[in-house]
């Protein structure tokens, strides 16, 4: 029985990076023997565990056989005589396909240290196009490593486009498309996300409403965005709003939400954004009426939280270093306490309240505390 640090933990030390999870293979073992020595079993489609102590995740070396379409589609054999270069052939790409053995020495059976030094992405064998989501993984990888000079190399470019072609992207299921989205959306420079389905010309079946839009200028926003904020949502929203058109704006959302299982607080987000938008260009910052109306109409009296996202997503997209000034009056009058009249109702109240809080704002205003 042999240990056998793998993949990315590998990788990034070696490039440099910080190292947020490690990975590890079991070569000459049994799920038998692992549960004796007091790991725990988590795997379900193949034998992994956990570590006694460390709770890091030991898989048994296996190999893999396709056996139907799509990333479902394949049988696990797990045995004492799978080596760990029988494990690491199964693995999307070279980089991802290095080893470490206990004295720290590196195994790299498939070229994975030349690939990092010449800043390549390239697969390993033509049992890449088997699982479809790796397309998706090359793309997120691509967008981690630009800022480094990676590039994706011709022929596994050209791999992924026949996959396209032979329709087995047709099996993406909507949950893990976003799952890599999102996870390109965290990354340094996400635009190569789309950059390089668009370089294998694949996009249009992955993102076929997306690629309808899709242009360098919206690209260019979405990396600019991320320079400036670190929230995926909040890129999401910057994002769609550069994207969509105008007049379709909600129906489209509509249906990327629903296409993709986009989750609800994206979708706020981007909704959000684009509603509070018009009201945002629209304050001036010398005026308490401006301000009202734009807080009003963000529900920013219910939905404080919320409104103090949208008003940094507005900000993102026109930036007037007002920030800190509106936070601040939107806090204010957050914290006002008004009585009713007895009497008002339906909209008599909110046009008391609207009153009350203008006149409220404006003696901070004359009192030059805000």
């Amino acid at each position: 029985m042999k240990t056998y640090l793998v993949g990315g933990a590998i990788r990034d030390k070696l490039l440099g990076r910080p190292v947020h999870e490690q990975d590890w293979v079991v070569v000459g073992s049994s799920p038998e023997e692992m549960i004796t020595l007091g790991f725990t079993p988590v795997g379900k489609a193949f034998p992994v565990f956990l570590h006694p102590k460390t709770k890091e995740e030991y898989a048994l070396a296996r190999t893999e056989r396709k056996t139907g379409p799509g990333y479902h589609g394949f049988t696990f054999h797990t045995a004492k005589d799978v080596t760990l270069k029988d494990d690491l052939a199964r693995r999307d790409l070279t980089i991802n396909a290095l080893a470490e053995d206990e004295n720290g020495q590196v195994i790299d059976y498939y070229g994975g240290l030349n690939d990092l030094k010449q800043k390549r992405l390239r697969h390993i064998t033509p049992a890449f196009s088997e699982d479809p989501v790796r397309v998706l993984r090359v793309a997120r990888f691509a967008a981690r490593y630009a800022e480094l000079g990676f590039t994706v190399v011709p022929e596994t470019l050209a791999l992924m486009h026949q996959m396209g072609l032979q329709k087995e992207l047709s099996y993406l299921v909507a949950e893990r498309v976003w799952a890599e989205w999102e996870k390109a959306l965290n990354e340094a420079t996400p635009s190569v996300f789309f950059k390089v389905l668009l370089q294998a010309k694949i996009l249009e079946f992955i993102f076929p409403s997306i690629e309808t839009w899709l242009t360098e200028t919206v690209l260019e926003k979405l990396d600019t965005v991320a320079t400036k904020e670190k929230d995926s949502t909040l890129r999401f929203a910057v994002f769609i709003h550069h994207l969509l058109p105008e007049k379709t704006f909600t129906a489209d959302l509509d249906h990327l939400m629903k296409a993709y299982k986009i989750p609800n607080q994206y979708y706020d987000t981007a909704l959000g954004l684009h509603q509070a938008l018009p009201y945002y260009l629209k304050v001036d910052f010398n005026d308490a009426n401006t301000i009202l109306n734009f807080y009003e109409a963000i529900d920013a009296h219910r939905r404080l939280a919320r409104a103090m996202i949208l008003l940094k997503a507005c900000t993102l997209i026109v930036d007037n270093l007002k920030l800190e000034h509106l936070q601040k009056a939107f806090q204010y009058l957050h914290d006002l306490k008004f009585t009713i009249p007895s009497g008002l109702q339906g909209p008599a109240i909110a046009v008391h309240l609207h009153l009350q809080r203008l006149e409220a704002l404006q003696q901070q205003f004359d009192s030059h505390l805000l």
